[in-house]
């Protein structure tokens, strides 16, 4: 492959099209029919299971040209459930599946693979609800478990609602990062969305907090807003002290289609904005459904191209 393209880290998102890698999940209405002891021994059964899943996952990366990989928030099913909930002490093989954190955390580092979280839509920092407030901090404290025991350095987020105020709904995100413990509020990185908050938007915020702006160039085409996207990719780029991280993805139907916001199976490499190649080293996370054959589509059209 071309020595430019040396300098875009490849990321790939949870999950697998082809290659036979699969994560495992439960759902709570099963979990709840099992008595406690089967229930410790079937969740224990799923954290190893999805940790062999991962060391698949990082060396199918690795012999792939891909550099970093996107863990999925169900890796340890139901963890924050408010009637299924656990901690890993309380799994059957818990040393075990320390154990394994462990090795995966080192065949990362040793392989050179970046890994990130980016926990669902229901966490909402800047909620003026309390439960909800409340139930989003203690997701995201479960994502800073399993990134302190991975090794990923990423907790990625959108910034939640407008609530019919953008500046008091920014302001209070704000005052919520404080709740934060550091492990959290070291790995976490905010992304402009597709409905409500632009680049524009977000980096005051990020400057304020320190914390990195994930530039999604398929949102600010759908909510532009003053930037240019070579003016938001760069001012994102500026925001992050590591290797910067930005999200490329393309519309189902096209631009003119219905639902622009919707991810198409592969990448359209006239989405990919050419000012990136003008960028130092970064990651850039494919946001598209066909997953690693999207990746390895994208590299081939990008190898075309320059």
């Amino acid at each position: 492959m071309d020595a430019q393209l040396l300098k875009i880290r490849w990321g790939l998102c949870c999950t697998f099209r082809e290659a036979p890698i699969k994560f495992r999940t439960a759902t709570a209405a099963y979990v709840l029919k099992l008595k406690l002891q089967d229930r410790i021994k079937y969740l224990s059964q799923i954290a190893l299971d999805n940790l062999n899943a991962l060391e698949a996952s990082l060396c199918y990366c690795s012999t792939h040209q891909i550099g970093s990989f996107r863990i999925n928030s169900q890796f340890l099913p139901l963890y924050t459930h408010p009637k299924v909930g656990y901690q890993i002490e309380d799994l059957l093989d818990a040393g075990l599946i320390l154990e394994k954190f462990a090795h995966c955390k080192n065949l990362a580092q040793k392989k050179g693979l970046r890994l990130t979280f980016h926990p669902d839509q229901f966490v909402v920092l800047n909620s003026p609800h309390a439960s909800v407030l409340k139930n989003s901090i203690q997701e995201l404290e479960y994502h800073g478990l399993l990134a302190e025991l991975a090794g990923a350095d990423v907790i990625n987020i959108h910034a939640g609602g407008a609530y019919g105020d953008k500046p008091t709904a920014l302001q209070r995100l704000i005052e919520n990062f404080a709740q934060l413990s550091s492990r959290v509020q070291t790995r976490l990185t905010l992304e402009n969305d597709d409905t409500t908050f632009t680049p524009q938007d977000l980096l005051p915020v990020c400057k304020q907090l320190n914390v990195p702006l994930v530039y999604d160039v398929h949102h600010h085409r759908c909510l532009p807003d003053g930037l240019s996207i070579e003016e938001a990719s760069q001012l994102a780029y500026s925001t992050w002290e590591r290797e910067p991280l930005f999200h490329l993805s393309s519309p189902i139907s096209g631009w003119k289609g219905a639902y622009p916001e919707r991810h198409h199976e592969y990448i359209d490499i006239q989405d990919f904005p050419r000012s990136w190649l003008k960028l130092k080293s970064f990651t850039l996370e494919v946001e598209a459904k066909a997953k690693e054959l999207a990746v390895k589509r994208l590299q081939e059209d990008i190898s075309k191209m320059i």
